[in-house]
């Protein structure tokens, strides 16, 4: 399967890119509005791999491109930019091509992070109202720290969520994310119920930054 990563050369698609080339088989496609920047971080993560025995190609392109190869494409971007993202590779994503939300519109004043949505409700309900009306939509891999993704020598043992319409292409990316060695995904159902996902981050992130014991906060339902 190849994956890719719009905005892949950020901080969570830099963890989702490495942790799927170290972890599994799949073909990982690096993208960005500039493919000079994607081909240079391609390299960077195939180095780092290589430094750990792995042997992976990992490709940079535009979104487009990279999005035009993929059978799931991960919006790796920040929420305000998402639907310009989305609207940017519209024409060359179609029914075949599952459009991965892991996007939280969030706020920070004095007092902590706060979930700040869009006016539709959720940033994954944001993205099936700008994507193409037979591409499925599924927000996951919300509550997932950047930093810890990226390191490699961390392991992990916790849960995110995967919300959207397409039972079938929620199963898809629950089986993805699960090939991440200690991630677990769970269904938790349709996208009116996107909301509640997403506003696990800012309530996780507000717990490490109360608690200094507690830096590498995750989630695990039992």
């Amino acid at each position: 399967m190849r994956i890719a990563l719009l905005g892949g050369t950020g901080d969570i698609g830099e963890g989702l890119a490495l942790r799927w080339a170290y972890d599994t088989d799949h073909e990982v496609l690096i993208g960005s509005r500039d493919p000079e920047k994607a081909r240079a971080k391609a390299e960077e993560y195939e180095t780092e791999l290589d430094s750990r025995g792995l042997e992976r190609d990992v490709k940079g392109f535009d979104n487009e491109m990279a999005a035009d190869r993929a059978d799931v494409v991960v919006l790796a971007v920040p929420a305000y930019h998402i639907g310009d993202v989305v609207e940017g590779v519209a024409d060359v994503i179609d029914e075949d091509t599952v459009l991965v939300s892991p996007a939280v519109g969030m706020s920070r004043d004095d007092d902590g992070m706060h979930y700040n949505p869009p006016s539709i409700g959720s940033v994954t309900e944001l993205v099936q109202r700008r994507a193409p009306d037979d591409v499925p939509v599924v927000g996951a891999f919300h509550n997932l720290a950047a930093d810890r993704l990226a390191n490699l020598d961390v392991e992990f043992d916790l849960d995110t969520l995967a919300v959207g319409d397409d039972e079938d292409a929620r199963d898809l990316v629950a089986n993805l994310g699960a090939e991440i060695e200690g991630l677990r995904v769970l269904d938790a159902g349709p996208a009116a119920n996107a909301a509640e996902a997403e506003s696990v981050t800012p309530l996780v992130i507000n717990i490490a930054m109360n608690n200094a014991d507690m830096h590498d906060v995750g989630v695990r339902y039992l």
